[in-house]
């Protein structure tokens, strides 16, 4: 195991060794990029508290896919739950569903993508204007769901300032592999002090083929159909501004290997977002945030009937107030509350079908800081959280106290070049599903078996970072190890049972147990003029392994990969090349028994950019998976059933004014 990670790194951080020490006049600054999922709005090659990675523009544009696992799942760290075309969750260091929190401009989406794989993610990359992922436990500032990171998707529907004048977007685009056909568009607009956005989206699309299979053969039930429409407004002054926005997301789409199941989802979600400048003395700025999401979704059996609905009404608040330096130091203090009433209930009866209705309670506090001495930048934070959940019916209701904080340095270690050092421990309460499920969930073909006597989830981390930030050239190295007292995860038995839980054969047994775990792992990646004129070069690796203590490895961990990436941009033209490779994945969960082969997925992008007037039209065209490759994916539920769309050829136009 030394001697690959050795490998691993060498290959990466040596790809192009020749030029790391390379100077050229044309080394002009490349713009900022700013996180705004941080409390100090740093750049994303510039965070303490977590590594971060933001995808914007064109960037964002060529990488986006069906669902928003797809689309980050060729990022550093990052991979996919891949539960057919409907459902791929993000996964960061080998880390799912409760413990990886997805956000909406700073929001909680407050779906159920997180209680199961088949469940889809609502936040929506068709309409975003940058999405930021933050590898690493980001539970000091989102509480416990992020104890193993977050991505925000950012439309900014809520203005925050005035553009000058209406502009918009709008793109159009077809596949190959499902037959499918999409269109997205957000526009903004100003009337006085008044700021305007509307944005939407529409996916059609059929089942997709399956890899190296005769022509017309598919992957059976991975159908889709999706449409958005959002809208929002601001009032903003010259201390700030105060809008509001209404969304509403509707989706059906097939489960692979599911005997003909479909889910049919709806959102509506209301946000409110006001931001002041100097609010009191002492303080800088204040942000309030507001978020109400009536999520539900039903799951429809082969013949169209419902069998299960499922249910998630949320409301969240979101106070921070950043004051100004005090001994040098800055930083920020908010508060946060969740009320939720979940409740998966029989379509027929109306009874607790897997989980019981339940209300969740969180109340928190938080504080992060953050000064130079000279030597060093340091961070510092704490979060203390209750979680509160209160089942109906003759089961216990639970109370979690959290505590989550971190310390970190950025040293710099001369002109471009630091090294960085964190550590945090991050604490999680177990979710709804975990304590108290005890019922057949028919999408997985499983019967779930929660425990509620469960206690909280203690991950201690550390990670050591060294960067090279500014040049042609620019790379990163992370090496990270979680120690996670009382993990919970989900073992599936060979034990068959009927929908009623008793001896059958139409479902398999999962129960819910916990232990100790390690997650240990590394990512390196290395770039050449990234994002400006003419050729760039990209390489990078990552790996990362989870083993429950004497008890083997994690299930559904990520194969070790390496990838490579060239791209041009002149004037109009601009194109690029990627090639991923992964390797064979047989570090498997003692109930596991497949482990996944290696496999090469070769991606490719070409757009041409036309100027109209006051309108830019972009012609484009994409490849993925070009070699026709059956690709399963080690992290994926159906990786047995369900392998990755074959040759996949995307043409489209976007216009921009």
């Amino acid at each position: 195991m030394h001697v690959q990670r050795t490998l691993l790194a060498s290959a990466v951080l040596t790809a192009f060794a020749p030029l790391a020490f390379a100077q050229t006049a044309t080394d002009t600054p490349i713009a900022t990029v700013v996180v705004t999922a941080t409390p100090f709005n740093a750049s994303e090659g510039d965070q303490i508290l977590t590594p971060a990675k933001v995808l914007a523009g064109d960037e964002l544009r060529s990488k986006l896919g069906s669902s928003l696992g797809e689309t980050l799942s060729g990022e550093l760290g990052v991979s996919a739950s891949a539960f057919g075309a409907g459902a791929s969750r993000p996964i960061i260091r080998g880390l799912e569903g409760n413990r990886v929190k997805v956000l909406e401009n700073g929001m909680a989406v407050s779906d159920l993508s997180g209680l199961s794989n088949d469940h889809a993610v609502t936040g929506e990359a068709a309409t975003a204007r940058q999405i930021e992922i933050l590898r690493g436990p980001a539970a000091l500032l989102y509480g416990s769901g992020a104890i193993g990171g977050l991505v925000n998707v950012v439309n900014e529907r809520i203005p925050t300032e005035h553009h000058g004048h209406s502009s918009g977007v709008v793109e159009t685009r077809y596949n190959s592999v499902d037959h499918g056909r999409a269109l997205s568009f957000s526009g903004d607009t100003s009337a006085g002090k008044v700021a305007l956005h509307l944005d939407g989206s529409g996916r059609d699309a059929g089942d997709y083929h399956i890899p190296g299979a005769p022509t017309g053969d598919t992957l059976a039930n991975s159908a889709l159909r999706q449409h958005t429409l959002g809208a929002g407004a601001s009032y903003i002054g010259e201390r700030g501004h105060v809008g509001a926005s209404v969304s509403a997301l509707k989706k059906k789409y097939g489960i692979p290997g599911g005997e003909g199941a479909q889910i049919d989802l709806d959102q509506t979600r209301y946000d409110i977002d006001s931001q002041l400048a100097a609010p009191l003395p002492g303080f800088e700025q204040l942000r309030f945030k507001v978020g109400y999401s009536d999520y539900g979704h039903v799951e429809l059996n082969s013949e169209g009937g419902p069998e299960t609905v499922f249910s998630n009404r949320a409301l969240e608040t979101r106070l921070e107030m950043k004051h100004k330096p005090v001994a040098g130091w800055s930083g920020s203090f908010g508060v946060q509350t969740e009320h939720a009433r979940f409740s998966g209930l029989s379509a027929e009866s109306g009874d607790p079908a897997t989980v019981p209705t339940t209300v969740s309670d969180t109340h928190a506090a938080f504080l992060v800081e953050e000064r130079d001495f000279g030597v060093a930048r340091v961070n510092a934070g704490v979060r203390v959280e209750s979680v509160k959940r209160e089942p109906e019916g003759a089961v216990p209701r639970r109370t979690f106290d959290l505590l989550s904080y971190s310390a970190g340095a950025i040293f710099p270690l001369g002109p471009g070049y630091n090294v960085g050092l964190t550590a945090s421990v991050a604490q999680r309460a177990p979710g709804a599903d975990e304590l108290y499920s005890g019922g057949p969930h028919e999408s997985t073909l499983t019967f779930d078996i929660g425990n509620p006597n469960f206690r909280k989830e203690t991950s201690r981390n550390i990670e050591l970072s060294f960067r090279k930030t500014t040049g042609l050239v620019r790379w990163q190295a992370n090496l990270f190890q979680n120690r996670v007292r009382d993990f919970i995860y989900g073992e599936v038995s060979d034990t068959l049972l009927d929908d009623e839980g008793n001896p059958g054969d139409e479902l398999r047994e999962r129960i819910f147990r916990q232990a100790n775990a390690t997650i240990r792992g590394m990512e390196a990646e290395i770039s050449y003029n990234q994002h400006r004129e003419g050729l760039s070069l990209r390489a990078f690796g990552d790996m990362s392994r989870g083993r429950l203590d004497d008890a083997g490895s994690l299930p559904l961990q990520p194969a070790k990969r390496l990838g490579a990436e060239a791209g041009y941009k002149r004037g109009a033209v601009r194109g690029g090349v990627s090639l991923l490779r992964a390797l064979k994945q047989e570090r498997l969960a003692a109930f596991e028994s497949t482990p996944t082969p290696a496999y090469t997925q070769l991606d490719a992008n070409l757009s041409y950019t036309q100027r109209f007037e006051h309108t830019d039209l972009t012609w484009f065209i994409m490849g993925k998976n070009l070699l026709d490759e059956e690709i399963r994916i080690s992290t994926s539920v159906l990786k047995d059933i369900a392998p990755l769309p074959g040759r996949n050829i995307t043409v489209g136009v976007r216009a921009a004014f």
